[in-house]
Parts: structure tokens; sequence; C-alpha cells
């Protein structure tokens, strides 16, 4: 597995290396920035895992930088944990901090193990989320005015439910979930398998004829692909 990027942004050169000698102690691979400006031109170039972040940085600040990469995720972006690294420990600091996006909050003076606790510890939660993110955009998939919730086995076309039957709902899925992808009869045999219905490959068309006749005009969009098979054909 390859080792974790973390960006350490310090303008103090004793800390910056006291923090980088233990995160390459601990196994991690460390970029360095002493300025905000350096610190974001860092992030366009490599792939980090993790921000220590000084609140008090010449040019851009700490809460500056820590703002702009999280607006990069909310546009879209990654989401990259931020820990506030800094010796400004009062309650009002440590609250902007974290209102302006940081995942958690470090001061000086540190301790070393502690600090390599609270990277990993973010790091699972980063690692956790994203996962969470991705199972979920896996159960809900949209095309056209189509969308099917696989987790609650829902399907809507243009905001209103379709009825359908297991087999069907089987079938639209995976079509749906591959658009322009061609499946066989046997394949799509394969994928239903198990449902409340013995499916063979005349039985494909059959389901597809009443999924077709259920989605009214938009059933046009399941196509029939000549001595092969089915595909979903999405105009968007």
């Amino acid at each position: 597995m390859a080792k974790v990027n973390i960006l350490v942004v310090e303008d103090e050169i004793a800390i910056q290396q006291l923090v980088s000698y233990n995160l390459i102690k601990a196994g991690f691979h460390v970029v360095c920035a002493d300025t905000g400006e350096e610190a974001i031109d860092c992030l366009q170039k490599e792939d980090v895992g993790c921000i220590l972040l000084d609140l008090m940085l010449p040019g851009i600040s700490g809460m500056d930088v820590c703002e702009i990469v999280k607006k990069k995720s909310e546009k879209g972006g990654r989401d990259i944990p931020v820990i506030m690294l800094t010796a400004k420990g009062e309650e009002e600091d440590i609250v902007k901090g974290l209102e302006c996006g940081a995942d958690d909050y470090v001061t000086k003076p540190f301790s070393p193990k502690v600090l390599i606790a609270r990277i990993k510890a973010v790091l699972r939660r980063s690692f956790e989320e994203t996962n969470a993110a991705a199972q979920k955009s896996q159960e809900i998939i949209v095309a056209d005015e189509l969308e099917i919730n696989k987790g609650r086995h829902e399907v809507k076309l243009k905001g209103d439910l379709l009825y359908l039957t297991m087999t069907e709902f089987g079938i639209l899925a995976l079509l749906v979930g591959k658009p322009g992808w061609v499946f066989s009869r046997q394949q799509i045999i394969d994928s239903v398998r198990g449902y409340d219905f013995l499916i063979t490959p005349r039985a494909v068309d059959v389901q597809i004829f009443g999924l077709r006749k259920k989605m009214g005009s938009s059933g046009a969009l399941i196509e029939t692909v000549r001595g092969v098979g089915y595909r979903f054909k999405s105009v968007s």
C-alpha cells in the first residue's frame, strides 16, 4: 500500500522538522510548505491525504487556506482532512478553526504520539466517509428521467413511482447501471437469478416487453440489439 502524503504547513523550521521526522518515522510521506501560498501550490501538484496547518502563517493565513481547501471539496473536489497545528489555544480560536472546516485541532507544545494518533483518526474517518458516500452513490442510479434506488428497491420515472416486479426491477437496474452497454439474454438471466421467477431467454423478452409498457414513451430507451440482447440508451 502506498504511503499517505501529509502536507505540513508550518513557517517555523524547527517545528516543521520535528513534525516531519515523527511523521516519517510513523510511516507517512511528508511534503512541507512554509506559507499558505506554497501550500495551495502543493495541493495542485501532490496527492495529499491530510494537511497539518498552522494558523499563524505569513501571507495567506491558515484559516484562509482551510476555507479554500474545504470550498473545493464542496464543489465536488476530494475532501482532504485538515488538522490545525497552532500555539493559539484559546477557545475562540479553536471554534474559529473548526468553523472554517478543520477536522481537528492540536495546540503547541504537543506530544508527537498524540499528533500521530490524531492524524490516523482523521484519516480513518475520511476513509470510512468516502466509502460510505461511494456505497450510497452506487445504491441510487439516475439516468435521464429515471431514478433507481437499489437500497429501497424503488424506481421513479419523471418523479412518479413505477410499480415493477422483482425481475423487472433487476433487469432495469442492470441496464440503466451501464448506459450503452449491451447485455445478452444470458447475462441478464445471470444477473437476476435468484428472484422469485424462473427466467429463460424467452422470458427475458417478455419481461422487457412488460417493462417498456410500464415506462410508456421512455420504454423506447431500452433498445433491442438484434442477435445480441438489450441495452439502455441514455439521451443525456
